[in-house]
């Protein structure tokens, strides 16, 4: 995929968002369509389409990406209860072609309620 992403072009500047975190690796900003009272979204700047598009040269980014997500979460003050979703793929939900990690929390999910 050639299209420079929204998630690309917020990291270049061009587009504003509410940033949460950002390190060299990835940035981390609230969803403007949150599905629990806490949405954040986990961004590499590297652009990996989708998680089934990454190579074994993406392995350590994605073990750092995890790790942010717990950091992060801790950070949010959901470290006790959060939801962790990659969608892959139109089907499974992805609208944007830059993978990308909702950190969901502060809130009870069941399995009528899975938050998408």
């Amino acid at each position: 995929m050639t299209d420079v992403s929204i998630f690309t072009r917020i990291m270049q500047g061009e587009i504003p968002a509410d940033i949460v975190y950002q390190d060299d690796d990835c940035i981390c900003i609230n969803d403007i369509a949150p599905k629990a009272p806490v949405h954040v979204l986990l961004i590499p700047r590297t652009p990996i389409t989708r998680l089934v598009d990454a190579t074994a040269e993406d392995q350590a980014l994605l073990g750092r990406l995890m790790l942010r997500a717990g950091e992060i979460a801790k950070q949010l003050g959901i470290g006790d209860a959060f939801r962790l979703i990659v969608n892959n793929g139109e089907q499974a939900g992805q609208t944007v072609f830059h993978l990308h990690l909702h950190i969901l929390g502060d809130k009870r999910f069941t399995e009528g309620n899975l938050g998408f």
